[in-house]
């Protein structure tokens, strides 16, 4: 019996290519396709795939993002990320957020039909170049494993929110839409992000949410702030 694979990513082009080389392995039937973060938390709410291949970035709410919610309200659903980044900080956040592996993409065909096999039998995968790294900078003492304490835990969801979108290169319009606000209103949380966090400008509040997971480099496009 195949197994059910829900396919995230905000490409069309490279949703049609991965879900192509699944369905010929035979063993993979791909049972929907989003390209965002949202969609794929109803889409696993409302149905019960057995995999998640998703990508890191993905628009509004980020990959790391989307499994937090998966794993939490949809606990049948195992995640696979499937990435360009491999930075350390990337990976953990992923491992952290609950997926079960992390594929780079990159790797061969070979190499994600077995983490998908993998993980669907229970089993957790890490691309070969990903843990090997890992594993050096673990067993030097370098790589900070423990939860620390950021920044942005104090902050409100709300205020997480906004941070996310301002991240993601959204004007005080946009973000107002989004959200349903009024345009003065996400002004005025930008203002307090900026107070709370010690910067001076989107480009820091940009920073911040990278370097934490909340938002992924490639998701960014040119900050407006206005």
């Amino acid at each position: 019996m195949s197994v059910e694979v829900l396919l995230v990513e905000d490409h069309a082009i490279v949703r049609h290519g991965i879900r192509t080389m699944l369905e010929r392995s035979g063993d993979f039937r791909i049972v929907g396709e989003v390209d965002n973060g949202a969609e794929a938390v109803q889409f696993c709410k409302k149905s019960t795939p057995q995999l998640v291949l998703m990508d890191l970035a993905l628009p509004g709410l980020n990959g790391i993002e989307a499994t937090t919610e998966i794993v939490r309200h949809s606990p049948h659903a195992r995640v696979v990320f499937l990435s360009a980044y491999d930075d350390d900080q990337s990976v953990v956040n992923a491992i952290r957020s609950g997926a079960r592996g992390f594929v780079l993409k990159r790797a061969t065909l070979g190499d994600l039909l077995d983490a998908l096999r993998t993980v669907a039998k229970g089993g957790s995968y890490l691309s070969p170049q990903v843990s090997d790294r890992l594993l050096v900078r673990i067993q030097r003492g370098d790589l900070e494993t423990g939860n620390s304490v950021s920044a942005l835990d104090g902050l409100s969801p709300r205020e997480q929110q906004v941070m996310r979108l301002i991240a993601d290169g959204m004007t005080s319009k946009e973000i107002a839409a989004n959200l349903d606000l009024g345009v003065e209103t996400v002004r005025s949380y930008r203002k307090t992000l900026m107070k709370k966090l010690g910067v001076n400008n989107v480009a820091g509040l940009t920073q911040l949410a990278i370097s934490s997971g909340m938002t992924a480099p490639s998701a960014n496009r040119a900050a407006a702030g206005s």
